[in-house]
């Protein structure tokens, strides 16, 4: 008797104590709060589908009963790992989100880190969850649940878990994607303020850009654009412009990519212009003048109803300058007494100093002289310098006859003048400010009458008792590089 006793004691110590255990690993995975009545039979449906084995007769049938017989303490299920279920066709239809929330996550039981969220909107779509390289549980959207099976979406899964073990994180190559800039994007915010640094003739930039290639690639992504995008613009581009003016939307976009592949702009990851080669350019005519258009020209603008032009276009054809030059020359930087011209930054960044002769400084004594400003060719009505010399300009070389002169052509001149009148290449290419000689020899031409003369010294040697005798051509075009 005794003995039956104790054992029925030892019994129920062991039941209690296994009881006990069991309730405080239970508590671990529940969160208690206050819930009606009415959501009791949910509570027990999915605290009951929470554990399995041996500790489901045991929660269903004992626990749950007496916490709910108290009539004090009502039970709240918060699942804090995501409820698992087998992903089919009918399972996925029929999943819903619980009422007061937003979503839900359901994980695949075949497949390792397939879920499904169910939105309470009644959307539903298949994610990867994974730990990154730095251990960071993230998520990666695969597809919505309307458009795949959930074969598919395993499919999907274990396809990206591959590349994730390769060490390539879908998850970043999204991001990168949504991150990448457009063509526009990237010249507004990086490479125009690049470029307006150091870049004097940035506008030039600015309009090639506008012009030509935003109303075809502006939008694109840059790791959207391909060789054959920029190849139909150049295509698009020869059509109205000559090779030289189509080759600076290539140049333009090829010095983009360059810059963007340098500075790691994400989707730059190649220059889709690097097997894109520049038109040839032939050769062209440069056009100079003769002494007689010369003295046309100057009559022509002495008329201009531009006060200005008649100092500014001799000034141009005295000292070869470039017409921006000119037009920002200022009087402080004119030396009567050592006779020269300071121009302090010019084409290439640097200051040069240009010779004056007598009929330079008697011109610039004709000049008025403002009291507003210093600049020597004052545009009256703001002064300042003279943006645009265009329409007087125009309107003098067509009252003169010489519509095919450019501006800069009257720069082709001046050297033609000092080579013809025996200066050195060397000469030319100081007073130019030419770093190169090469680019002295395509500005200096001399004409017929100079090369005539000069093979008359071989005949003289040759045939010393014939007369030699030649008439002085008159022609003002001289194909480049014919010396």
């Amino acid at each position: 008797m005794r003995a039956s006793l104790f054992f029925a004691v030892l019994t129920t110590k062991l039941v209690v104590s296994k009881l006990i255990s069991l309730f405080f690993n239970l508590l671990k995975s529940l969160r208690f709060s206050q819930k009606s009545q009415n959501s009791q039979s949910n509570d027990i449906e999915i605290l009951q589908s929470s554990f399995s084995g041996s500790r489901q007769y045991f929660t269903s049938q004992i626990f749950l009963p007496f916490l709910l017989h108290q009539n004090k303490l009502h039970l709240f299920v918060k699942v804090k790992a995501v409820m698992k279920l087998q992903f089919t066709k009918i399972s996925i239809k029929e999943l819903v989100c619980s009422q007061g929330k937003a979503r839900e996550f359901y994980r695949d039981t075949n497949c390792r880190g397939l879920k499904v969220e169910v939105r309470s909107t009644g959307g539903k779509t298949y994610y990867l969850s994974y730990n990154d390289h730095r251990c960071k549980q993230r998520l990666l959207r695969l597809a919505n649940a309307l458009d795949i099976t959930p074969t598919q979406a395993r499919q999907l899964c274990d396809r990206a878990r591959a590349q994730i073990a390769m060490g390539h994180d879908p998850a970043d190559q999204q991001q990168q994607r949504r991150n990448s800039p457009s063509l526009a994007q990237f010249f507004n915010e990086s490479y125009l303020p690049y470029i307006q640094s150091y870049k004097r003739s940035w506008q030039t930039d600015v309009s090639v850009f506008k012009n030509h290639v935003v109303p075809h690639l502006g939008e694109l992504y840059m790791d959207s654009i391909k060789t054959k995008d920029i190849g139909a613009v150049m295509s698009r581009a020869k059509l109205h412009l000559c090779n030289g003016s189509s080759n600076k939307i290539l140049i333009l976009l090829r010095y983009m990519f360059n810059l963007a592949i340098r500075w790691q702009t994400v989707g730059a990851a190649e220059n889709p212009t690097a097997t894109l080669k520049l038109s040839k350019v032939t050769a062209h005519r440069e056009r100079f003048l003769s002494a007689d258009e010369t003295q046309h020209l100057l009559e022509a603008v002495n008329h201009s109803a531009n006060s200005k032009l008649k100092f500014i276009i001799p000034m141009l054809l005295l000292t070869g300058a470039r017409k921006r030059e000119v037009l920002d020359a200022k009087w402080r930087d004119i030396d009567k007494d050592r006779l020269f011209w300071r121009i302090p930054v010019t084409k290439s960044g640097k200051e040069r100093h240009v010779p004056l002769s007598a009929a330079a400084l008697d011109l610039l004594e004709k000049v008025p002289r403002s009291r507003f400003s210093d600049y020597i060719f004052e545009n009256p009505q703001t002064h300042q310098s003279f943006s645009s010399i265009f329409f007087s300009w125009d309107t003098a070389r067509i009252r003169a006859g010489l519509k095919d002169v450019r501006i800069h052509d009257l720069r082709h001149s001046f050297a033609s003048f000092l080579v013809n009148a025996g200066c050195s290449l060397y000469e030319v290419q100081k007073i130019l400010g030419h770093a190169s000689i090469n680019m002295t020899q395509r500005y200096s031409h001399l004409n017929q009458e100079s090369l005539l003369r000069a093979v008359s010294h071989a005949g003289h040697i040759v045939a010393p008792s014939q007369n030699h005798k030649f008439a002085p051509p008159n022609t003002s075009i001289v194909p480049s590089g014919q010396m």
